[in-house]
């Protein structure tokens, strides 16, 4: 197995083009992660409306913080393990990410939201313990938990993994409505802005990648 990656990173490796994408893709990770943090910063002291959701009335607010991170660091753990084996596949889901974070801050600016009626701040237990950052709760439309986990599912390729993928992505949009983190519309759309943002840079991987 080993020797199979290593043969598999040194033929990306020697592909000039996907070569500059392994070398690119974690400087512009870094760019649009730095720059969300900023503009979740005003998007925090920004005022919103509240929406009526009468699927978030019908539940009681629920810590579900643990079932959301155990999912989410479940699905992360599969997925790497499944790409770390094919170079072009992780390099499309570091682009992809990268382009769903770039529509999500559009769709962010665009919708001024306040938080659900109840909401129980949602925060990793992991991260907690080593340090405490700011806590944001008006980052809304649209789910970026939801929207991530559902992108690793189409990321992998292993058919094996997907079952488990689409039961963590169902799981974690299922934990967040329950701790009333976002508002219905936010979870329904996040799955359809992680397909665009894949279908977008796979699409230009199959057409100028290859």
């Amino acid at each position: 197995m080993t020797e199979t990656i290593r043969l598999a990173w040194h033929e990306a490796w020697n592909d000039a083009r996907l070569r500059l994408q392994i070398v690119t893709a974690p400087l512009f990770l870094w760019i649009v992660l730095r720059e969300l943090s900023r503009f979740l910063v005003w998007v925090e002291r920004r005022p919103g409306a509240s929406l009526s959701d009468p699927i978030l009335a019908l539940v009681s607010p629920r810590d579900a913080t643990w079932l959301v991170f155990g999912l989410i660091y479940v699905a992360i753990t599969i997925t790497l393990a499944d790409v770390w084996r094919r170079p072009r596949a992780l390099v499309i889901g570091v682009q992809s990410y990268v382009l769903m974070i770039v529509m999500r801050m559009a769709a962010m600016y665009v919708t001024a939201l306040e938080p659900p009626a109840g909401m129980i701040a949602l925060r990793d237990p992991l991260t907690e313990t080593l340090a405490t950052g700011p806590l944001f709760t008006r980052d809304l439309f649209f789910s970026g938990h939801t929207s991530t986990v559902f992108l690793m599912f189409l990321i992998t390729r292993d058919r094996r993994f997907k079952p488990v993928l689409l039961v963590c992505a169902a799981g974690v949009a299922a934990g967040v409505l329950m701790q009333h983190v976002h508002y219905t519309v936010d979870v329904l759309v996040a799955p359809l802005f992680a397909f665009a943002s894949f279908r977008a840079v796979d699409g230009a991987h199959r057409k100028w990648g290859r």
